[in-house]
């Protein structure tokens, strides 16, 4: 089959490489219908993330259908249209049972790399580096499900592939964002987000369908901060041209937003001298981040208030530690749990009540990916995010 692979950093080219096969009885073999870039596939691309290996096959957010089953599964069958979450879950240990899928314990087959880095190993992603299991990726033909029952779900009818394609991992990161920020129905919880990309837009998208009272998006390029606006519905801020904590004083009365939410993640752009420190440190291996996002969300939140941390981090220092105990902020992050929000998220886009099919603004042949990725990377021609078609 063809597949896109990482060769080293900033090296990807299309390859033909063996179809996967069943390795285990709870095992689906799928055909990859559509597969999109994603913001942390640019940190394996950029070298940012250790232990890839030449010719590891990328890509995490995908949706196909099922052309072979192990003996032991159930739930699916062939010819099914599914869509799978980038995290592997057994659905049976500690952590899958307490809603917490991306902890899996059983999903890593090389969990003593994961503990080494982690303290504890993590679930299994596929194209996430050998620290993550060293599952092939998505951007192929053909992809290799474990634990199938669990992880694909059959996408009902009137539910489009380019909609399925974004509840692999954008939509339910997102979703999983405005959830942490305990925003309950007729509160008046004023939501910031930092970022416009896939997730940041699933996010602002998600905390009004929460009952948010207020949702604002932060970003610098005009055309993602016109998608917040013409398909999230959020007053949007440009943190080039304003001062975005002054501008969150005034629009919440001097208080603060009640939740943030970062949604960019470790190559987050600063300004001034901080985005010169942190860069700087960057390219000398000294630390994996760049902070800015983050350090701001949690300056500008209100005492007592919220912050969600989806955006991708490794080692940063500066972190503000004592901000946040002094005003009391409460902090949640994850990697996205989509085995925990999928049915919901199915119904939401069956009703009508969520389309994250907007994101999908280039499509691509596999066999293009390359290019598609560098569209992706530098953002032209207002590319949110590059769809491949094997």
């Amino acid at each position: 089959m063809r597949a896109l692979c990482w060769n080293g950093v900033n090296d990807l080219s299309v390859e033909t490489v063996a179809d996967p096969g069943l390795l285990n009885p709870h095992d689906a073999i799928i055909r990859v219908r559509l597969t999109t870039t994603c913001g942390s596939d640019l940190h394996v691309i950029d070298g940012l993330i250790p232990s890839m290996r030449e010719g590891d096959i990328l890509g995490h957010e995908f949706m196909g259908e099922v052309v072979e089953v192990g003996r032991a599964v159930k739930n699916i069958r062939r010819g099914d249209r599914v869509v799978v979450p980038s995290f592997i879950s057994c659905g049976s240990c500690w952590y899958c049972q307490h809603q917490l899928p991306s902890c899996c314990d059983n999903t890593h087959p090389q969990w003593e790399k994961g503990e080494t880095v982690l303290g504890h190993a993590t679930g299994g992603i596929y194209a996430y580096s050998h620290a993550f299991g060293g599952y092939a990726g998505s951007h192929a033909e053909y992809v290799r499900v474990p634990f199938a029952d669990n992880d694909c779900f059959v996408v009902p009818e009137g539910v489009t592939d380019e909609q399925a394609l974004f509840l692999s991992d954008a939509t339910p990161t997102g979703y999983m964002g405005a959830d942490f920020c305990n925003i309950h129905p007729g509160d008046t919880v004023v939501v910031w987000v930092w970022g416009c990309g896939g997730v940041g837009l699933m996010t602002q998208q998600s905390a009004w369908l929460m009952g948010a009272h207020q949702v604002i998006g932060i970003d610098r390029y005009p055309e993602r901060l016109a998608m917040a606006r013409d398909f999230a519905g959020s007053i949007t801020l440009d943190y080039t041209e304003v001062d975005i904590n002054e501008a969150l004083l005034e629009l919440t009365g001097g208080r603060g937003p009640d939740s943030c939410i970062d949604a960019v993640g470790m190559e987050a752009r600063g300004e001034g001298l901080s985005q010169v420190y942190d860069k700087t440190k960057q390219m000398l291996h000294l630390e994996t981040d760049v902070g800015a996002a983050l350090r701001q969300a949690l300056y500008a939140c209100r005492k007592g208030g919220n912050i969600a941390i989806l955006g991708v981090y490794g080692v940063m220092d500066k972190f503000p530690l004592g901000l946040m105990i002094n005003k009391n902020l409460t902090i949640r992050t994850a990697q996205q749990h989509g085995q925990r929000y999928m049915h919901r998220l199915l119904e939401h886009v069956a009703r009508n009540e969520l389309n994250p099919a907007f994101m999908a603004t280039h499509r691509f042949p596999l066999e293009e990916a390359p290019r598609g990725y560098e569209m992706f990377k530098h953002k032209e021609d207002g590319c949110v995010r590059a769809v491949f078609v094997p």
